[in-house]
């Protein structure tokens, strides 16, 4: 009964110190730079404590500013929503808007491992692979489960489709807008004739947060936005 009693008490006290050490909001501002012009990205991400666990939603909307403004002023609103899990997030529904496009959607149903997809009016059925998940998600994967040491593979889905994307991971001193950061990057791995590019910088003494993210996207963009604010709240829910 000691025996059991002990390692009640030691679970209890990890579960309590998980719950405490995670911050219950996070909210992130970016500076952008484009080919094209400057933006600034606003992300905010809620954690809720229910009796199932944890769960998640990210918000990220992103706008032009300055004179890039006049000429681009559409807002891109991007969510992403799910649960928490030891291997880390598990998302259930992501949406990305343009302007005034129709939203692309992306629908998981983790029990019959299948993703539903939503494009341009059309509706694609995908097999979900175990580890699946979004792109907004994976930025924020790492405060909740460990990086690997050299190399991640991972099912990234965003609003077209789902492939499988390589990263090699290094580290590095990264200058901000709020100072020097010790960070571990994770750079994808492409085809020698791919166009696209990503490559995330997460702050090692700041829960793992994503300060800066370069990419090339499919319509040959070039992104690059910078960290200049972050607010961790650590208020638990009631």
């Amino acid at each position: 009964m000691k025996f059991l009693a002990a390692v009640l008490f030691t679970w209890l006290s990890c579960v309590h110190a998980f719950a405490t050490d995670i911050p219950s909001r996070i909210e992130i501002s970016y500076d952008v730079k484009t080919d094209i012009g400057e933006g600034e990205i606003k992300e905010a991400m809620d954690i809720t404590h229910t009796k199932q666990g944890l769960s998640y939603i990210i918000n990220s909307e992103a706008q032009a500013t300055g004179m890039f403004k006049l000429l681009e002023p559409n807002v891109i609103i991007r969510r992403s929503e799910g649960i928490i899990t030891k291997k880390g997030l598990r998302p259930t529904r992501t949406y990305e808007k343009r302007g005034k496009n129709e939203p692309n959607l992306a629908v998981f149903d983790w029990e019959k491992h299948m993703v539903t997809l939503q494009h341009n009016g059309q509706e694609v059925h995908e097999k979900l692979p175990a580890d699946g998940i979004d792109r907004l998600s994976l930025s924020y994967n790492f405060i909740f489960t460990p990086l690997p040491k050299h190399h991640l593979d991972r099912y990234v889905i965003n609003g077209q489709g789902l492939g499988l994307s390589h990263y090699k991971i290094t580290k590095e001193i990264l200058d901000t807008p709020i100072g020097k950061m010790e960070t571990m990057v994770l750079t994808r791995q492409e085809e020698k004739r791919s166009k696209l590019k990503r490559k995330l910088w997460l702050a090692l003494n700041n829960h793992m947060l994503p300060v800066r993210i370069v990419s090339v996207e499919e319509n040959g963009r070039e992104i690059d936005k910078i960290v200049t604010r972050i607010n961790i709240s650590y208020q638990a829910d009631h």
